[in-house]
């Protein structure tokens, strides 16, 4: 079927912002676990900031200078060196999720793309990293880029976005701004470049607090993939974050999780107001908009039949430097539908 009339899709605005040779490159750092919960900020031993140890995700990692030779993994690690003008440090990307925003593409144009998915450990070792900077703690398997102790035993560092922390004690709970700045800050000391990560949170936080949320009263449902049960944002993660901040109640709220599977009778006893749709190259807005229309069931929902909808990128729902613009572009489309 077409699509609604007053579907006008907007993009989330820019953001304001082998083995022996890499043994090589970095010295050794002791690993283990440490009880003691999510840790904000790392943990700099003297004047100059260095070493620095962090608590991360559950494995202790200690930098005894900065990173010089980076992988990242998924576009909120590539992003956020970008945001910190660190493109220089980075020998290799992979699994981005769509293109960098158009401020940084030129710093990001030399970067070279190591996979469109999770690079092989091999693809990962063949760039000679010091440090692999993963988005989720998954990237970083033995089916991966490699476990996280055998690339220690390696020289390579490893380190992952700590808002995709999962176990408890590590996991937002719930994601915050504060933590995703806080976890900017973290990766300023980690990388040298402190007074980078102190601008970078300031100018976001005056943003943030910039936008007037929508005082409509309107409930949403954040719809990210699924056919057969639709995957959408709970009451915990960056989804949640966002649509508080944009003046959205989440229709999915007391789902303890950052994300969860809902069936399509939830979804219409429900009734949500307004509906958030991740757009994806993979898994496009328009791709969501035709199912909810084909569906008896949901193409009855008012939200469906006045296309009342919202879009967001899918580079802005994990923490990271999008997520604010994703709070503004929120807010900005909520008044046309």
């Amino acid at each position: 079927m077409p699509t609604s009339p007053k579907f006008r899709p907007r993009r989330a605005g820019a953001l304001v912002a082998a083995a022996a040779s890499v043994a090589l490159l970095a010295g050794c750092a002791s690993a283990g676990a440490d009880d003691g919960g999510y840790v904000p900020l790392a943990e700099a031993t003297d004047a100059a900031g260095f070493p620095v140890t962090v608590d991360n995700c559950g494995t202790e990692v200690t930098f005894e200078s900065a990173p010089e030779r980076v992988v990242t993994i998924k576009s909120s690690t590539l992003e956020l060196l970008l945001a910190l003008g660190l493109e220089d440090r980075i020998v290799g990307a992979a699994f981005t999720d769509g293109p960098v925003p158009d401020e940084v593409a030129d710093a990001a144009a030399g970067i070279e793309t190591l996979s469109d998915k999770v690079p092989s450990q091999e693809a990962t070792l063949a760039a000679e990293p010091d440090l692999v900077f993963a988005g989720w703690e998954s990237n970083l398997t033995a089916e991966g880029a490699g476990d996280r102790a055998t690339l220690e035993q390696l020289g390579v560092r490893t380190y992952v976005a700590p808002a995709a922390c999962k176990a408890e004690g590590y996991m937002p709970d719930p994601l915050t701004f504060d933590g995703v700045f806080a976890d900017f800050e973290e990766a300023g000391e980690i990388f040298g470049a402190t007074d980078a990560a102190a601008d970078l949170v300031a100018e976001q936080r005056a943003a943030l607090e910039a936008i007037e949320p929508n005082d409509d009263g309107l409930t949403a449902l954040w719809y990210s993939s699924g056919d057969d049960q639709p995957f959408v944002g709970a009451g915990i993660g960056a989804p949640q974050m966002i649509m508080e901040a944009a003046g959205l109640a989440n229709v999915a709220a007391d789902v303890h999780d950052t994300w969860t599977s809902l069936s399509w009778e939830a979804v219409v006893d429900a009734d949500p107001d307004v509906i958030v749709l991740v757009d994806a190259a993979w898994n496009t807005a328009e791709s969501k908009i035709e199912r909810l229309e084909s569906n008896p069931a949901t193409a009855a929902m008012p939200a469906v039949q006045q296309g009342r909808y919202v879009v967001v990128d899918f580079p802005a729902t994990e923490a990271g430097v999008r997520n604010v613009d994703a709070v503004a572009s929120i807010v900005e489309q909520l008044e046309g539908v």
